[in-house]
Formats: structure tokens, sequence, C-alpha cells
């Protein structure tokens, strides 16, 4: 296996040669699939003709119609180059591939018999010999042919030109995309599938035809997702003012496939999982993702199709805005506070932990060796938290004027992180130039907060002081701008304006803001007549961890009292937290004061969203925990002081929990967001009570997870059963995969609830459901449910025996040659092996050790041990 060269953002060079149109002919064969390739050259500047390719057989070369004489060219692993070539000129060329050889899912493969593409981002050097580069925008036309029988749909990007029958029992259709587009946004679907139609009329006028495939038998599973993508194109058109370009909008559920969706231009391809969902089947957080996925995906017609990225160290410019659209679509249509919450719970416990390994980067990257490695939480999430702060600091018009702008400027254009602030700075006229260093900088910023009361004067002076630790590459760090939503209340919980201070204004969210742009701070507020208590980085306002003193007594004010929901949340948070860290400093079990206690039934028993309460009342995970403990992490202590607080809250909350449980009867077959939310509080509820009286909750718990009608319910208690090791455990689990055992995606959810358990015996569990006749290496939602779930258990996997570690590193061997990309997602617990006590350090770098000397080691790999030793 050829090695790639590192590559660096700062030697970026526009191609010599560009392509401005593309004809593709592909006659489909499972072994042998030949791909045609007639496109328009045009040169841009002195230099060969460097054309990527990969795993491709090369059948045809001519120029202008004349074939190419072999000394005319040379073909090596990865390019096709010819020095003598004319300025402009028509190049054809024909590969052969074997999509069913093809285990990566990367180029053109076989998913459940039907063909299939993925060419983001470097997929499409497997299908042809191209300029497979994000800034190289061609008009694609494509043609494919195969079996009618076998492949009654055939498909690809843009607007259906032709269509008919052949001689020879096999047909064609020809598809058409004007709007011009880089070669990873390339897609083409053959196969046999049900299909669910409808259509939407954009505010232009434009009639849409909406079309939706999936596996056989499944049709019904899609109706929802239908109605997610009219959701997302009305939200589209209201919020950005963006209406959809082509004729048709086309999405296929595949089982194979190795990211959650592709937004290729016309036709999206989705993991099944994004798309399927019934009652029965899917649970109300599957719901929610499905939604917000197929929003995501359609967002990208405009943020990452229609304006594309130059290379890909500008990733971020189209995944970091269209997760915030996403984000937003999701909050304006649900409950804010929960998907609120939600984001910042995947912040602090992935992507805080990316900025403390050897993996660390800035939301746009300096260099780079397997572009698949970058496809990150800080990419995705944190990038999409950098956006978010532009839109606070400059308001939803302020954001809305840039992003007009940016439009405007750069529609069908390859473009870059500055072009995009560049507009958002024209746009309002400002100085986003210190902004900037977030998409420079990589790291968690450190915020501490002490403040300082005088009654006598009615003075509050705060001081703030901002430092980001080294990371690799970068040891020098510079101040940021970091965007403070905040509120004061009284002792009692009554609002207070702050005053006197102009560097702190009044917020359109109803907090007051202010802008945190040096390394040190004091800010003043005159006219406090009472000591305030105050919610410092409200709705999480920047991606930065905060340090400031503040008491039980006050943190119960801000989850009694506060305006902002989520607010109530991180009050809850830091209580949790603070017992969490003295009972693991102690090596002790968690302690619930009466106050603690009091607060926490005051909100039980409040008139609050369901589902926040739910949220409030589930404390960090031990992933979460594991963020305040940069080196020696203390796993025995923190899975004792975890355990103990969830008994302390099931204990000490009985009574309440009893009656908010039988209080709540949403009904099984109702989707409004309410029912979600009390479905979650009362599974919230359940689990806490089985925790507390096991003996008398193992009957219900059974029952619910017998019942079927609605997986949220039936999921949950499963859960609860594995979790809390009821007695009913064996039963429920034998249960449910004889009722699933033929629903893939149910499948993996009884994977992934035990490879999830907090047990001893669950390394154990989880060899022994590798050899579980469900288990299919060679596909990603399995091998994700079981093991990278596993690989998430920080207590199981990091047991001391290193038996986890062991499990682990043969699934990795294995999948390096049959899917690295998967290899290199479940490689990531091994990269901060630094972190840990000295025998689980040594077990851990016994392992990449051992991985690095793996014959033909992938590059998605290699790139992620060498970091992480410090090669």
């Amino acid at each position: 296996m050829s090695r790639k060269a590192v590559q660096y953002r700062s030697d970026y060079r526009a191609p010599a040669f560009t392509i401005d149109q593309l004809d593709l002919h592909f006659d489909l064969s499972e072994q042998a699939t030949e791909v045609r390739g007639l496109m328009r050259v045009r040169r841009q500047a002195s230099g060969a003709l460097h054309l990527h390719g990969e795993q491709l057989q090369l059948k045809h070369l001519k120029i202008d119609g004349q074939v190419l004489a072999s000394d005319r060219y040379e073909v090596s692993d990865t390019e096709l180059r010819i020095d003598d070539v004319p300025d402009a000129f028509e190049l054809e060329i024909v590969t052969v591939v074997n999509p069913s050889a093809n285990s990566a899912l990367e180029g053109l493969y076989l998913s459940g018999g039907a063909f299939c593409t993925q060419c983001e981002a470097e997929g499409f050097r497997r299908i042809m010999y191209y300029l497979d580069r994000p800034d190289v925008l061609a008009v694609f036309t494509t043609t494919v042919v195969a079996d009618a029988q076998r492949y009654p749909f055939l498909l690809a990007n843009g607007n259906l030109i032709k269509e008919g029958q052949l001689d020879d029992g096999r047909h064609f259709a020809t598809w058409h995309d004007p709007h011009p587009k880089p070669s990873y946004l390339f897609a083409l679907v053959a196969g046999d599938f049900d299909r669910i139609e409808d259509h939407y009329t954009t505010i232009e006028g434009r009639k849409v035809k909406l079309e939706i495939f999936v596996d056989k038998g499944n049709a019904q599973r899609a109706e929802y997702a239908m109605g997610a993508l009219k959701r997302s194109m009305q939200w589209d058109e209201q919020r950005f003012g963006l209406a959809y370009d082509l004729d048709r909008y086309m999405i296929v559920a595949v089982d194979f496939f190795n990211m959650g969706a592709m937004e290729n231009k016309g036709l999206n391809i989705f993991n099944s999982k994004y798309v399927l969902a019934s009652q029965e089947t899917a649970t109300d957080w599957d719901f929610i993702h499905v939604e917000s996925v197929i929003g995501h995906e359609y967002f990208h017609n405009w943020t990452g199709n229609r304006i594309t990225c130059r290379d890909w160290f500008q990733l971020s410019l189209k995944e970091g805005l269209t997760v915030f659209r996403d984000q937003e679509f999701s909050a304006d249509l649900g409950s804010r506070a929960v998907h609120r919450i939600d984001a910042i719970r995947v912040m602090r416990s992935h992507q805080f932990n990316e900025d403390a390994s050897p993996m660390a980067h800035p939301i746009r990257p300096d260099k780079v060796q397997e572009m698949n490695n970058f496809y990150t939480v800080t990419v995705y999430n944190k990038g999409a938290e950098v956006i978010r702060m532009l839109h606070t600091l400059l308001g939803e018009q302020g954001f809305q004027a840039g992003m007009r702008l940016y439009r405007e400027r750069h529609d069908g254009q390859a473009v870059t992180c500055e072009d995009f602030v560049a507009a958002l700075e024209d746009a309002n006229q400002s100085d986003l130039s210190q902004f900037r260093r977030w998409y420079s900088q990589a790291g968690t910023p450190e915020v501490t907060i002490t403040q300082k009361y005088d009654a006598a004067t009615e003075t509050l002076e705060v001081h703030l002081r901002q430092q980001t630790p080294a990371t690799p590459g970068q040891t020098a760090k510079q101040a940021v701008v970091i965007p403070i939503l905040l509120s004061a209340y009284s002792q009692q919980g009554e609002r207070i304006e702050l005053q006197g201070e102009p560097n702190v204004v009044r917020h359109e969210s109803g907090s007051q803001l202010l802008v945190f742009d040096s390394a040190e701070m004091t800010v003043s507020f005159s006219n406090v007549k009472t000591q305030p208590v105050l919610a410092w980085l409200e709705n999480f306002s920047a991606p930065v961890k905060l340090e400031q003193p503040i008491s039980v007594e006050e943190l119960a004010v801000l989850l009694g009292h506060a305006e902002q929901e989520v607010t109530r949340w991180e009050a809850a948070q830091r209580i949790f937290i603070t017992l969490l860290r003295h009972a693991v400093a102690q090596s002790a079990q968690v302690k619930l004061s009466e106050l603690e206690r009091r607060a926490l039934q005051q909100v039980l028993e409040a008139d609050l969203d369901p589902a926040l309460v739910a949220m409030i009342l589930t404390p960090p995970s031990a992933e979460e925990l594991l963020e305040y403990y940069p080196s020696a992490i203390p796993l025995a202590a923190i899975e004792l002081a975890t355990r103990s607080l969830e008994y302390q809250l099931a204990v000490q909350l009985q009574q309440p929990l009893a009656e908010c449980f039988q209080r709540l009867q949403p009904k099984d077959d109702d989707l409004s967001a309410r029912a979600m939310a009390e479905r979650a509080l009362k599974n919230r509820c359940l689990r806490l009570l089985a925790a507390a009286q096991p003996e008398n909750f193992n009957d219900v718990v059974e029952q619910q997870a017998l019942r079927q009608g609605n997986m949220t319910q039936q999921h949950a208690a499963l859960e609860i059963a594995v979790h809390q090791q009821l007695p009913c455990k064996t039963a429920v689990l034998a249960e449910f995969a004889k009722q699933w055992q033929s629903t893939p995606l149910v499948m993996d959810k009884w994977f992934a609830v035990q490879a999830s358990a907090v047990h001893e015996h669950t390394v154990s569990d989880v060899e022994r459901l590798l050899e579980h006749e469900a288990f299919n290496l060679r596909n990603p939602n399995r091998v994700y449910s079981l093991l990278a779930t596993f690989a998430r258990n920080s207590l199981r996997f990091h047991q001391q025996d290193g038996a986890g570690y062991q499990l682990l590193q043969r699934i990795i061997t294995q999948l390096n040659t049959l899917n690295p990309q998967v290899a290199a997602r479940l490689i990531t617990p091994f990269l901060q092996y630094k972190r840990f006590d000295e025998t689980r350090c040594a077990n851990m770098q016994k392992v990449l050790e051992e991985l690095k000397e793996i014959p033909q080691l992938a590059t998605d790999l290699e790139e992620k041990i060498n970091l992480a030793l410090g090669i």
C-alpha cells in the first residue's frame, strides 16, 4: 500500500489544468464495471497533466480522438501523468473497476446488491482518472447502463434527460447536472428499491419531485424522512431565503455506508439509520436525528454544493456552517434548550477530549496526510460553535446580511474560510481580524473568572483571564475573541440588569453580552444593590472551559430561577461535577446534601419541559468526567463516584420520582414534542427507580421491554435491565433479539446496549457477540454499534488486565485491509494513552507500536498512530 505524503495548507497551488465538462458512461458489472469519461480540459498554468487515480485498470486513453501511445504517459499507483498536451483538448479515458471487491466503501461499491458510490473526500479517483480535488468544478452528464431486471432504478446527479431500453435486456438512464461541481459530489446508484414520491413547490414556483429509495419492504419507514425533507426545504426558505434549484431531489438509503450521509448534488446517499424510522423500530432520538441529518444534507445544497471548498483544509467552511444550520433547524422546530444541551454534551465529552489529544487541530487544519482523518468533531462541531459565536456577535440580522453577501460573491465557486469571514465582516462593517484566530488555533481556551462585590459602594468588580494550553505544533497561543453571555440574579432569584459597564450590552437572546478579547480583563458594574448570583457563559456562548467560584446555594438559585433553560441545566451539571470531583479526590461515594436534594426535587415538581427535567436529572457520564483529569486518570474512583451519585439521586428522590413516573402517560403513537419529552422523563424516572428498588421495578421494566409498538419505551427498558443487571436481563435480551433479528437497525441497538454496560464481564460479552450470527465486520453500522460503543465505554474498555485493548487491537488489524476508515475511527481511545496510569499507558503504547508494524498499514491508521507516538 503506497504511503501518502503530508500536505500543508500553506503549499496550496491552483491546478495547472481545470476540467469544464465531464461526460461519464457506466456499463455496470459486479466484478468489472467499465467507466468511460470524456472530459474537456483547459490549461491554467504551465506543467504536465497529473490526474489522480487509485486501484484502476486503464483500458483506453485518447486525446482529441487519437489513441495515445504508451510512451506518452505514465501510470503509477496514485496517478496518470501526461507531459505533452495542448492548452485545450478533449480527453477520453476508459477504466475498469471491481465494485464487489471494494470493502473500503470508497468509490463505486456494492451495498446489499445495489451499486453505490461514496466520493468524499477522495473516492472519485477510484472510479476514473481525474483532477480529484474540490477546486476543479465541471458540468457532469452521466449515463448509466445495467441489467433492467436486476437494477430497475438507475440514478445519478441532476435532472433525468433521457432513458430507454436496450436490445440485450439492459436499459439506460442519462442524467445532467447543470451546476458545476467537484468530483467529490458525484453520485451514482443502481438497484431495485421501494420508492416513495412527493413534491414540493419552492418560493420561486419550481415544482420539485421528491423521491426516497429504500430496501424492499421499508417504504413505510421512510415516510417520516420525506416529511423531514419538506420541513427542511420550507425552513431554509423562511430562515435563510434559500430555495432548491433542480427539478428532482432524491435520497437513497443503504446499509453499508461509512458515514451518516452524503450531500451529493440532487442525489443524497444516506446510511439507512438516518432515513428509516417508525414508532415500532426507532426511538424518539432516532426520529430527531433523522430529521437533523435530512436537514443537514439538504442545507448543504447552498453551503457546500453551490459554494464549495477550495481545498480540504477548508472543510469546516461547509461542515461547521451546515452543522450550525441543522442545529438551528432542529431548535426552531423543537425544544431549543434540549437541542442546545445535546450539542454542548457532544462538545464536552468528545471535542474537548480531541483538543487534549495528539489529534488536536484547528477547525481549519494546517497539515494532513489522510483527509478522512479530519472528518472530526473539531471540524464539524467546534466549527459550528465558531459559526454560532459569529452569530452571537453579529446578531440574526447581521449574520443573515453576511450570508447574503457570501452567496452573492461566491455562488458557483470553490472558496476558503477567509472568504466566508470576509463576507460577514464587510456586510456588517466589522473588524473580525482577531476572531480569525479561532480558525488557526487548536485547543480549548480556559477562562477563569473571579468576582468581588462591595456592598458599601454597591459595585461589582469582575476579573477575567483566558489561556489556551499548548497543543502539538502550537506552543504559543494568542488571546481569542470570546463572546460571553451572562445574566445576574438576586439571592431570591429575581433578575438584575447589570449597569455601568460599557463593554456589556443587552443581547437579543435576553442575556447580556460581554466580548472578552484580551488575555486579561477587568469589568466593573455600578448600582448593584445586592450581592448577585451570576450565570456566566449562558447557552455555552463559546467553546471554552469555565472556572469560577460559585457556591451550591448560588447554583440552587440558578437551577430554580434562571430565565434561560440551558442555564438551569448548567447549574445542575455544576452541582453534580462538584460532588463527583470531591468524591473522586477522596476515592469515596457521593453524598447528596439536603440543599441539593431539595433543589432537584423542586425541578421535578416544577412546570418545566419534561425533556429538560430529564436532562437535569442526568449527571455527567464517566466519559465527560475524564475531561477534568489530564493525567493519571483515576478510573476506579470515577466509577465509584458516578455509580454512587446515580444511586443517591434514586434513593433521595424516590418518592417524587415515583409520582412523576405515575403521572406521565404519553401515548405510544404520539410523535409530538410534548410526548417525546414525557417519554424521556418517564424513562429517566424508571431508570432511577430501578436503581433504588430493583426488586420492586424488575417486573415493570420487563413488561415495558417486552411491549411492542414503541421502540423508545422498549429500548429504554432493555437498557435499564442490562445496565442495572436486573433479574429479567437474560429474558428480555433473548426476546428482543428474537423479535428484531430481521431488522438490522434495531439489532444494532441490541448490540450497543450490551457493549455500553459497565459490568466486570462486558469485555467477555463483546467477545461473545463478535461470534454472533448477526455480527458482520464488513457492515460499518454493526461495527460502530458493538465496537465503537465498547471503545467509548471508558470504565470497561480500560479495565486493568488490558483485555479490552487486545480485543480492539485484533479488530483494527482485520479492518486495516477491509475498511481503513472504520479502523481509524476505532483507534481513537488509544491516542491519549499518556493520560492514564503507568500500567494502562504501557499496554496501550504496546498496542500502538504493534499496530504500526502491520504489513501494508493503511494511511488512515498510520497518521494517527504516528501522531500518538510522537513520530
